[in-house]
């Protein structure tokens, strides 16, 4: 090279409009361990038959199910949601083309296949692929790890309808309906036969309606009638049959287990969100979504519309019995599930549980435990004579037994036991609050449960299954929120979002088998030392 002469970058050859002889397949530039092909995989093994025949015969061609099934699988897996971003991917990605073979639906045939034809075989679908996971030794049907979380609806969080607000807004109707009619005797009493027309169990429409024209014949040539009672009668007349019709409406809607509900998702009921932005707990309209694992893969879902967990149990187990035709041999849960209703029915199916109650993990602690020394758990219970004896070794004897019902239709035998003597006794105030007798409520057999409860959580194998909880099914959760940024459903209605979890816990455990499978390829070697 010359002195002075300035040296070219060197680049690799570039012919954009280069013609190939032997075009390269779409499969040749796929990875043999991507994650594509492992939906591939197990897709075609799985018996989409029951998928097959939610379409009619003849008419117009269709896109293939399993087709649409294995793209929104795999969509799912890659934080892709939206049906448009799903049409956009099968025209640009590679890996999308090839698991499609180059079809190419719109959004509108994605969102229909969703919504419509996988109501009712994608359960079927996620159940064949958990089986052949465990046959594949990868997870275990018959030991559960249960949770719960909420994700928010697709629904207008402003967008609410509260039965207290109902309740309050009847009231006050009927309380002014009284108010007119009280007016209407005083100035027309002889006209007047019923005394309290409005004094019936359940204000409605028909009745307000009726009570108003009759007060409006009798004030309707009274002179003395003042304008704004004449007002008040037309505004009524006019607004509160429509109103109590709408409320009646609106419990329907709500049934009798909840207490609020979103008009834009009448299946959507407020919840507490910890995911709100403000870190304030906001109530937004959600779901409560509830999932089983096993080795941190989803065995079962269920969606349901309670604000808590206790109430869930059940419904979920029977899911699960309903896919696999048995329940589960152990089942794990946290101090949510700790009721006496879910402690009964474990006990009845036969099914080893490792469930916590409330007090639980307090109980643990020593340093907790003597901040409420006269706690009623903590009296001393004479089982033969049926006594509790108080702080001061007075005792507190039966007063009656009563049967409760929970919103499940569970019913519970609660007993109260009351003291003598209080309001002489030195620790009054310090052993309760009340100004008259000590009175306490006792569920004998919620105690035995518990303390059932409490033997088996404290054995070694307890310790063992409460210490896999936390690592089994919360990181389910985490992955799928916060890895996967699914904190809200797409689509509305409780069926819709039951499918949008059962593609979400197919596309988890996918992604897990893949994990799988790179491992087996490419097992870690120790580092040379």
């Amino acid at each position: 090279m010359a002195r002075g002469e300035v040296r070219e970058p060197i680049f690799k050859a570039y012919h954009q409009h280069q013609i190939m002889l032997l075009p390269p397949s779409l499969d040749e530039l796929i990875g043999v361990n991507h994650p594509v092909r492992v939906v591939n995989e197990v897709l075609n093994k799985i018996d989409i038959q029951p998928l097959i025949r939610k379409y009619r015969t003849g008419g117009a061609s269709n896109y293939h199910p399993q087709m649409l099934l294995k793209v929104l699988v795999y969509a799912y897996m890659n934080n892709v949601y939206s049906s448009r971003k799903i049409e956009e991917a099968l025209q640009q990605n590679i890996h999308y083309m090839w698991l499609s073979g180059m079809s190419t639906p719109d959004h509108n045939t994605i969102n229909r296949f969703r919504g419509e034809k996988l109501k009712e075989p994608l359960r079927n679908i996620f159940t064949e692929v958990v089986l052949l996971l465990a046959e594949e030794g990868l997870l275990s049907i018959k030991e559960l790890y249960t949770d719960g979380t909420k994700i928010e609806s697709a629904a207008n969080k402003y967008s609410f309808v509260w039965g207290n607000s109902i309740k309050t807004n009847r009231s006050k109707i009927k309380q002014q309906v009284d108010e007119l009619w009280g007016y209407a005797q005083s100035v027309a009493s002889s006209e007047l036969e019923d005394p309290e027309p409005t004094d019936f169990e359940k204000i409605t429409s028909e009745k307000v309606k009726a009570t108003i024209e009759k007060i409006d014949a009798v004030l309707k040539d009274k002179p003395e009638v003042s304008k704004a009672i004449k007002q008040k009668l037309n505004y009524g007349k006019k607004h509160w049959p429509e109103a109590l019709d709408r409320y009646e409406a609106q419990e329907k809607i709500m049934g009798e287990n909840r207490n609020s509900y979103s008009k834009t998702d009448t299946d959507a009921t407020f919840m507490r969100m910890k995911e709100d932005h403000m870190l304030n707990g906001q109530l937004k309209p959600a779901y409560n979504i509830q999932i089983s694992t096993n080795n941190q893969y989803v065995t079962n879902y269920s969606t349901h519309q309670s604000t808590t967990d206790t109430t869930t149990l059940t419904a979920h187990l029977e899911q699960y019995k309903e896919q696999y035709q048995a329940m589960p041999a152990v089942v794990t849960a946290d101090a949510g599930y700790g009721s006496e209703e879910n402690y009964q029915y474990l006990q009845d199916n036969n099914i080893e549980a490792y469930v916590k109650y409330n007090h639980f993990d307090r109980e643990q602690h020593s340093t907790t435990q003597d901040k409420k020394p006269f706690t009623a758990d903590k009296l001393y219970y004479n089982a033969q004579q049926d006594y509790y004896v108080c702080p001061m070794g007075q005792r507190m004897h039966k007063l009656y037994t009563q049967t409760k019902e929970t919103k499940n239709g569970y019913k519970q035998t609660v007993t109260k036991y009351g003291g003598v003597n209080c309001s002489r006794c030195p620790l009054n105030g310090v052993c309760h609050k009340s100004k008259s007798n000590r009175v306490i409520e006792v569920n004998h057999h919620l105690n035995s449960l518990k303390q059932a409860a409490k033997e088996k959580l404290q054995t070694e194998l307890g310790i063992y299954h409460r210490k896999k909880r936390c690592a089994d099914v919360e990181p389910v959760f985490a992955n799928i929120k916060s890895n996967h940024q699914f904190k809200r459903f797409k689509l509305r209605g409780m069926e819709k979002v039951t499918i949008e979890i059962g593609l979400l816990s197919l596309a988890h455990n996918l992604r897990k088998k893949t994990k799988h499978t790179s491992r087996q390829s490419y097992p870690i070697t120790q580092k040379a030392a």
